[in-house]
């Protein structure tokens, strides 16, 4: 597939190769039911993967990354006192960071937790539609790390969270909604395998942190993940005849996608 034939692909293309050319160094935060396939899918990408959590370590080796990514998808007690302080830290030296507040909404620590830190201005948040509502005090509806609402219901949760954080916000479903404080753009790609495959949404959380690394506007970055993604899940599911052939051949796509013929 050239540029020429695919438009979602054209636009984002730029900071596919800038991923590629600068290779940049992720801090992740992130659940350890996904660790594997982040780290897996980030060196795919051809970026690089580092994680740490404590908070006396997590602070400090953060100051050598390129970006960072708080995703709170198995929230462990370390990371309860680590990522306070290291989202500080990558304000302070004015790294980019990314906010992946997986299965807010009734959970009592989670919660509250996601609903601090996007006043610490993220440069993007990436969730899905429940997610994003539970961010600004809405029903959210969802059940773990699943949404039971579409991207859409959740337009104004995220033109919300723009809006307080000046950065972007991505909305995964079946139609991903990525926006800002002016722009927004919709994008009906990927695979109904996606969701069946654990750590693809905290995936897609480190993949937007690797492209806010690289460049300087959050819209276009987070754009450019998902639709990285996106077309890396099309890609896998033409060759996979099940959830756990998906999870191979989407290692294989992230590493493709974009390669001129």
């Amino acid at each position: 597939m050239s540029p020429a034939d695919d438009r979602d692909l054209a636009r984002a293309l730029p900071v596919l190769a800038a991923v590629r050319e600068a290779a940049p160094l992720v801090h992740c935060l992130t659940a350890t039911v996904s660790m594997q396939l982040v780290a897996d899918g980030l060196l795919a990408a051809g970026a690089r993967p580092m994680m740490t959590e404590t908070v006396v370590e997590a602070p400090v080796v953060s100051t050598v990354a390129d970006a960072l990514l708080i995703n709170l998808g198995t929230l462990s007690t370390d990371a309860m006192d680590g990522i306070p302080a290291t989202v500080a830290v990558a304000r302070e030296d004015g790294r980019p960071w990314v906010l992946d507040p997986t299965a807010i909404g009734i959970a009592p620590v989670r919660t509250p937790l996601a609903r601090r830190l996007i006043e610490q201005r993220p440069t993007a948040v990436r969730g899905n539609a429940s997610e994003v509502l539970s961010l600004v005090g809405e029903a959210g509806g969802g059940r773990g790390a699943d949404s039971t609402a579409a991207a859409e219901s959740a337009s104004g949760a995220a033109a919300e969270v723009a809006r307080r954080t000046g950065g972007a916000v991505a909305v995964s479903g079946a139609v991903d909604l990525v926006l800002d404080a002016s722009r927004e753009a919709r994008l009906a790609r990927g695979s109904a395998l996606l969701p069946r495959v654990t750590g693809t949404g905290c995936l897609l959380g480190a993949l937007t942190a690797a492209c806010t690394a690289v460049w300087e506007d959050p819209f276009e970055a987070a754009l450019a993940a998902t639709t990285w993604m996106a077309l890396a899940g099309e890609r896998a599911a033409s060759r996979a005849t099940g959830p756990g052939s998906f999870r191979m051949h989407l290692l294989d796509a992230l590493d493709e996608i974009g390669d001129l013929p």
